[in-house]
């Protein structure tokens, strides 16, 4: 991406969408990121397509009007924040099985889907006594922030949701279910699965986490902590500001200021997360790279693996 003096606009977008012809549809939609010098990654399949952009403002509504122009995509949503510099190095547009992995072909939103709720009621729901509220993220993301009151699946990736619900869940003592996720799809694709086990209440939050640090005002706002999200910025906090987060490289898991007091963090290296299981020749070659990183820098240059933060 070329140098600007622009912030950069950083839109997160998905939708569930039958869609056809996907490998003329992938090279369509990469030629126009490129000829708008866009960089990120977008995911392709026939439910539908899910990523995250990052360019100028009118390179961003190039793409935008791009897709929404296709069959099935004129109600393409998505959310937006801004950051510094770029949060991605390059472009890649790629044809999926799914746009959100949870490894069931019949569970489609395209065909069933929980009740979405707007940021301005979520409150409400989720403070209802009857609710179960379920983080539908990652254990690490859960880690760096949540609603306050929500229910910690400890997933290491999304594929492991359906075994958390047969375990823990019940859609007779169970009747009203609330999921969220960082932008919606992982929530949305939850909601789906759900009803086809008839739970007969389920809700999700519309445009998720991050729409809902968008438009409720920290004063009222249930979010406890940051927002994980999967650039270069790391986290986000209400409004949409850059968190305060650093990335591992090793692992890249984020790493916090309690994490960073650790006698296991290693700048550049590992974090308390991987320390113990790195080997000695990884660490070897994570200490090399981090230090063309700080070199790169002293010489004003950008190194492709520069810190974040």
């Amino acid at each position: 991406m070329k140098n600007s003096p622009e912030r950069y606009v950083v839109a997160a977008l998905y939708a569930f969408a039958s869609l056809d012809g996907l490998e003329e549809l992938r090279a369509e939609t990469a030629s126009v990121c490129a000829r708008h010098d866009i960089c990120g990654t977008l995911l392709l399949a026939e439910e539908g397509v899910n990523g995250t952009i990052a360019g100028t403002r009118a390179g961003i509504d190039a793409v935008l009007s791009f897709l929404r122009a296709c069959p099935g995509l004129h109600d393409l949503e998505h959310k937006e924040s801004a950051a510094e510099e770029t949060p991605f190095h390059r472009m890649k547009v790629r044809v999926k099985k799914e746009i959100v992995t949870i490894g069931l072909p019949d569970v489609n939103p395209n065909e069933i889907v929980g009740a979405y709720v707007d940021p301005r009621e979520w409150n409400a729901l989720i403070s209802d006594p009857e609710t179960i509220l379920i983080d539908t993220r990652n254990d690490y993301e859960v880690a760096v922030g949540t609603f306050r009151g929500a229910v910690n699946p400890e997933t290491q990736s999304f594929r492991e949701f359906p075994s958390y619900v047969a375990r823990n869940l019940d859609n007779q003592k169970h009747r009203k279910v609330a999921m969220f996720c960082t932008g919606g799809i992982r929530c949305e694709k939850a909601s789906a699965y759900m009803k086809k086990l008839g739970f007969e209440e389920v809700y999700h939050l519309k445009g998720g986490i991050l729409k809902y640090l968008e438009t409720v005002p920290e004063k009222d706002s249930l979010w406890q902590g940051e927002c994980f999200v999967f650039d270069r910025r790391v986290t986000v906090k209400h409004g949409l500001e850059t968190g305060s987060y650093a990335l591992c490289p090793s692992c890249r898991r984020p790493v916090g200021a309690e994490d960073k007091k650790s006698p296991k963090y290693i700048e550049g290296v590992a974090c308390p997360c991987c320390h113990d299981i790195l080997t000695p020749e990884k660490k070897a070659a994570a200490a090399e790279r981090h230090k063309q990183v700080l070199l790169a820098e002293e010489r004003g240059e950008k190194h492709i693996g520069a810190r974040q933060r």
